[in-house]
């Protein structure tokens, strides 16, 4: 299945795409849908005939999860991101995080603030959490993976390295893409551990292009180990972080200043598209 949540009439959907059209699911967002235990079955058991339908054109899309309880990012996932960036392989993987308010839709703008010279791109596979785990090892990692969304992780490097915590330069308000759908497992290949060509164009330029397959922590490592910290919840969002083609490692360094649209897809999931806007001033 694919899912998403729908803005329409002021406020939002959780709908299933069918064909050309999107079915409404009886509840407000993913994140709400997702709080049942039976989500998937009521999902798929919601017809067309029985259900108010939207079209897919022109359809406007929230961030897939509007309020997860949690996003946790992956830094350093990518071999090659890893060497661009001059590092040794990591033993375990690195974590940060960001809050709901810094999460868009997938074709919201994205707003560049005023207090940084170095706006860079990175795009990235997300894991949504289905049900609530802690310590899942194996088949229950597995089974806690609802599905698989798109997610920039734009980040604000001069910040993110002012010190060495990330946190900083990752979760600028209205700065972080994703959606526009949840793509259940069982339509990928690979399934939890899916093989995905990801891409990332600026107007039409392309700065990333590589698969999944060189992901060095893969879905399920992540949720075991993110899950043995913290309890993850359903809608909750792992960001399994970045290939290489950052704008960072260039020579020279290239970033965003406005005005530019950034195109982030993952085959099979879909695609983002933003406008990169400078913010107004207050």
């Amino acid at each position: 299945m694919k899912l998403a949540t729908l803005r329409t009439g002021g406020t939002t959907r959780a709908v299933r795409l069918d064909g050309d059209v999107l079915v409404d699911l009886g509840v407000a967002d993913l994140g709400a849908l997702l709080d049942r235990d039976d989500w998937a079955g009521r999902a798929a058991a919601v017809t067309a005939d029985s259900a108010t339908t939207y079209p897919l054109d022109g359809a406007e899309f929230a961030p897939v999860v509007p309020r997860p309880s949690k996003v946790v990012c992956v830094g350093l996932n990518y071999r090659n991101h890893i060497q661009e960036m001059g590092r040794d392989l990591p033993e375990h993987p690195t974590l940060f995080a960001k809050f709901a308010d810094s999460l868009v839709g997938a074709q919201d703008d994205v707003v560049r603030p005023d207090e940084t010279d170095a706006f860079d791109w990175e795009v990235e596979l997300a894991v949504v959490v289905g049900k609530p785990v802690r310590r899942a090892r194996g088949a229950a990692a597995e089974q806690a993976i609802a599905g698989f969304t798109v997610l920039n992780d734009i980040t604000c490097r001069d910040w993110q390295f002012r010190t060495r915590e990330w946190l900083q330069g990752k979760t600028w308000d209205s700065s972080t893409p994703v959606g526009p759908y949840l793509v259940t497992p069982d339509e990928l290949p690979g399934g939890v551990r899916p093989a995905l060509e990801v891409r990332l164009t600026v107007d039409g330029e392309v700065m990333q292009s590589d698969t999944t397959g060189d992901l060095l922590f893969d879905p399920v490592d992540l949720v075991e180990y993110v899950s043995t910290i913290v309890r993850l919840n359903p809608g909750d969002i792992i960001a399994t972080g970045t290939p290489g083609g950052v704008g960072h490692a260039r020579r020279p360094a290239r970033y965003l200043v406005g005005g530019e649209t950034v195109v982030t897809e993952i085959e099979g999931l879909g695609r983002l598209e933003n406008r990169v806007v400078k913010e107004k001033s207050a």
